[in-house]
C-alpha cells in the first residue's frame, strides 16, 4: 500500500493500516513533520478512532472540568476588545456521550505521534521523497518515486493509493478530478515565533486572538505559554502583487511589533510558511485504485476545528476498508462506500465551518446577538451532531427507515443502522467499559439478554466468511448497569446489532428472526459488498 503525503491523514492512514497488518509504505516531500499547530484539538469521535489506534493514552486532553477557550476581535494584542465569545465545555457532561475526553493536541504534536506509532505498527515511512508519477491499472498502481536530497529515481507497485498530499494535491490533478465549493477564501502567511510577551498574553483561559485592522489582519494564538512560542497568521494579496518572499525576517518583526504594539521587540523567527483558507470538496473521493484522503479530498476554513478531524475519519475509513478487501474478506466494491459515506460528511463540516467563518468576519466584530448564549449551544450542538450524531448511508448499511435526516442528537442515539453505535457504561468483572471500547478490531455482535444464541450462529456464519465476529451478550458477560442498552441500541431481549469495525451500525434486528443464521449471513455479506 502507497501514501502520499504525512499530515494528519497520510499518517494516521499508514498507522491504521499497519495496525491491520497491510504493508504501507509513506512518501513525504518534507524533510520532516509540520512545526505548525494548524489543526488544532481532537474531538471526542476522533479520539476514539486514535483509540482504537492505541494512541489516544499519548494525546493530552482537557480535565473533566469546565473548559472554557475564548475567541477576541481587536486591532491589537493590547488594544480594546471589539467582540468577545468564550465557549465553555463541561467535559464531565461529555462522559454521557463517549468514554474518549477531548483532545488537545496541535498538529505539530499529534502528527510525530502518528508517525511513532505507525513506525512501531511496521510501517515504513520515507521522508524527503516525492512522488514524481503513477500510472494504474486492473492489478494495481505504479509509482516513480524520487529522492529529493540524492534525486536518485525508484519505482514501486502497490495494491492502492492513498493521496493524502493536501489541498493542492498533485494526484487530484492527475487524475483530473474537479473540485466545487467557494474555493479560495484569501492566502496567508504562518509565522512562528519566540518572545517574552509578558502579560499580553493569558494562558488562562487559551484565547485565539482574530485581529483586524488596515496594516495586519490576521490570528494569532500562544503555542506553547512555557517556552513563549506564538502563532502569528496573516493574510496577503497575489492579485496586488504581494508574495511569500515579502515575508523577509525584518518583515515579519515589523508585523509582530505592530500587532504587539510593543516597537523595540526582538522576536526570534522560527518559521514562515504559507496557506491558503479555501473551502472545497472533491467531486469524486475515489478514482479506480486511488482514493482520496484529508484535504486533498476537501479542503475546509479553519473555523470549528472540522479539518484535522475529519482527515483521521478519512483515514480510518479507508483503512478498514482497504485491509478487508486485501485480506479477501470483503469484495472490491467495498471501497465504493468510502466515497458514498465520507464524501456527505466533507459537504457537511464545509458549510458549517463556512458558517462559522462567516460570524467572525470583520462585518459580525461590532454586532452584538441578541442571545449569544442561546447561539453558542446552537453551535456547539451543531457539532457534536456533525461529530458524534453523523449517519452514512451506502450500501455496507443495511437501513430499514426512510428518516432523511443526515444526523441525529447523539444525546439520544437510536441506534438505527448508519449511525455511530451507542456510547452506554457496561460493567466487566467489577470492572467499568464502555460499549465503545468493545469497537474497533473487526465487526462485533451485540444482543441483549436472551440473546446468548447469537454467539453459536455468529461462529458458525464467521466460519463460512472466512472472519471474525465477536458477540457479546449485555445482562450476561457484561452488564448493563445503567439499564440503557436495549433503548439506546433500539434492540429487544432477543434482538441484536452488529457494528462494524468502524463503531457504525451497520444492521440490527429489534428480536430474533426465524432463521437467524440466515438473517446474519445476508447482513454481513451485503456490509461486506461479498
Amino acid at each position: 500500500m502507497l501514501v502520499v503525503g504525512a499530515g494528519l491523514a497520510g499518517l494516521a492512514s499508514a498507522m491504521f493500516l499497519a495496525q491491520r497488518g497491510v504493508d504501507v509504505l509513506l512518501v513525504e516531500r518534507r524533510s520532516g513533520t509540520s512545526l505548525f499547530p494548524r489543526a488544532v484539538g481532537q474531538n471526542q469521535r476522533t479520539m476514539e478512532l486514535l483509540g482504537f489506534g492505541g494512541l489516544a493514552g499519548d494525546v493530552p486532553t482537557l480535565t473533566p472540568s469546565l473548559a472554557k477557550f475564548r475567541v477576541r476581535i481587536a486591532a491589537s494584542l493590547p488594544g480594546p476588545t471589539f467582540h468577545e465569545e468564550v465557549s465553555e465545555t463541561d467535559t464531565t457532561d461529555l462522559s454521557a456521550l463517549s468514554p474518549a475526553r477531548l483532545g488537545t493536541a496541535g498538529q505539530d504534536k499529534l502528527e510525530p505521534l502518528l508517525r511513532r506509532r505507525a513506525e512501531d505498527l511496521g510501517a515504513e515511512l520515507r521522508f524527503d521523497t516525492e512522488l514524481v508519477s503513477f500510472s494504474q491499472d486492473d492489478d494495481g498502481v505504479t509509482a516513480m518515486l524520487s529522492g529529493r536530497r540524492d534525486g536518485q529515481m525508484s519505482q514501486v507497485r502497490s495494491d492502492y493509493l492513498v493521496a493524502a498530499d493536501g489541498n493542492r494535491s498533485d494526484v487530484r490533478e492527475a487524475l483530473g478530478v474537479d473540485r466545487h465549493g467557494p474555493g479560495s477564501l484569501g492566502y496567508n502567511v504562518s509565522i512562528i515565533f519566540d518572545a517574552d510577551l509578558g502579560d499580553l498574553v493569558d494562558p488562562e483561559p487559551p484565547t485565539l486572538h482574530v485581529l483586524h485592522n488596515e496594516q495586519a489582519n490576521g490570528v494569532f494564538i500562544t503555542v506553547d505559554h512555557a517556552i513563549d512560542r506564538h502563532l502569528y497568521s496573516v493574510g496577503y494579496d497575489p492579485a496586488a502583487g504581494q508574495s511569500l518572499e515579502d515575508f523577509t525576517t525584518e518583515r515579519c518583526t515589523e508585523l509582530i511589533r505592530l500587532i504587539t504594539e510593543l516597537p523595540d521587540l526582538r522576536p526570534e523567527i522560527r518559521a514562515v510558511r504559507p496557506w491558503e483558507m479555501a473551502a472545497s470538496v472533491a467531486d469524486r473521493f475515489r478514482v479506480g485504485r486511488v482514493l482520496l484522503a484529508g484535504d486533498a479530498a476537501k479542503v475546509t476554513p479553519p473555523s470549528g476545528g472540522f479539518g484535522g478531524n475529519t482527515a483521521i475519519g478519512d483515514a480510518y475509513d479507508l483503512a478498514w476498508k482497504l485491509a478487508a478487501v486485501l485480506g479477501s474478506t470483503a469484495g472490491t466494491a467495498l471501497l465504493d462506500t468510502y466515497d458514498a459515506e465520507r464524501r456527505p460528511v466533507a459537504e457537511r463540516v464545509v458549510a458549517e465551518a463556512l458558517r462559522l467563518a462567516g460570524s467572525r468576519g470583520p462585518a459580525s466584530a461590532t454586532e452584538d446577538s441578541e442571545d449569544p448564549a442561546d447561539e453558542q449551544i446552537s453551535d456547539q450542538k451543531r457539532a457534536v451532531e456533525l461529530t458524534l450524531g453523523f449517519r452514512y448511508r451506502s450500501a455496507s448499511v443495511l437501513a430499514t427507515d426512510d428518516d432523511p435526516a443526515d444526523t441525529e442528537d447523539p444525546y439520544r442515539p437510536t441506534g438505527r443502522p448508519g449511525f455511530r453505535a451507542p456510547h452506554v457504561w457496561l460493567r466487566c468483572n467489577g470492572e467499568r467499559l464502555s460499549t465503545v471500547d468493545l469497537f474497533g478490531h473487526g465487526f462485533v455482535l451485540l444482543s441483549g439478554a436472551e440473546g446468548g444464541f447469537w454467539t453459536g450462529v455468529a461462529d458458525g456464519v464467521a466460519a463460512r466468511l472466512g472472519i471474525t465476529v465477536r458477540t457479546h451478550t449485555i445482562g450476561d458477560d457484561l452488564a448493563d448497569t445503567e439499564g440503557e442498552f436495549l433503548a439506546r441500541y433500539g434492540i429487544g431481549a432477543s434482538g441484536v446489532s452488529l457494528v462494524r469495525p468502524d463503531g457504525v451500525v451497520a444492521w440490527r434486528t429489534a428480536e430474533a428472526p426465524s432463521d437467524p443464521a440466515q438473517v446474519l449471513l445476508g447482513a454481513l455479506t451485503t456490509a461486506l459488498a461479498r
